[in-house]
């Protein structure tokens, strides 16, 4: 029974989020944004000013993309494997939720798709932000939800 109370609520920063390319892990990204699951919806207008009708439509899965500190040793010995991977490379994205002590539970989220763009971290002379590396993903087909 719904109570409205909320027993385990989540924050931004209490997820894993993975990357495998070619079946390579790339460990674990900072943020990720995209990966929504829409659809292109059919609508119909009956004569006789009748109410709409939906006639549902074609899913359409958003790209997924992760950034990441970029890290001078380890994300440098892979650079050139990801910048290879894109347009052809075999990427899945995975979810999953951490309890406020950092223990994975639930279900995981998984895209899978190409690898459509890589950003190496943007440079200014002046600046003092992280360095961040970028990677978007084309999710070819529905998300899915897997038990752990």
């Amino acid at each position: 029974m719904a109570t409205g109370i909320h027993t385990s609520p989540a924050r931004q920063d209490t997820w894993n989020v993975g990357l495998h390319i070619n079946g390579n892990s790339y460990g674990l990204w900072d943020k990720k944004t995209g990966g929504e699951l829409d659809s292109d919806e059919v609508v119909y207008y009956p004569g006789g000013m009748g109410p709409r009708v939906s006639l549902g439509g074609r899913v359409t899965p958003g790209n997924v993309t992760l950034q990441k500190l970029y890290d001078g040793i380890y994300d440098d010995d892979k650079i050139d494997d990801l910048l290879n991977a894109v347009g052809r490379g075999d990427a899945i994205v995975t979810q999953r939720a951490l309890d406020l002590n950092g223990k994975p539970y639930g279900k995981k989220v998984v895209w899978s798709g190409k690898v459509k763009r890589v950003l190496v971290p943007d440079v200014d002379s002046e600046g003092t932000g992280a360095a961040m590396l970028e990677i978007e993903i084309t999710v070819e087909g529905r998300p899915q939800a897997l038990p752990a």
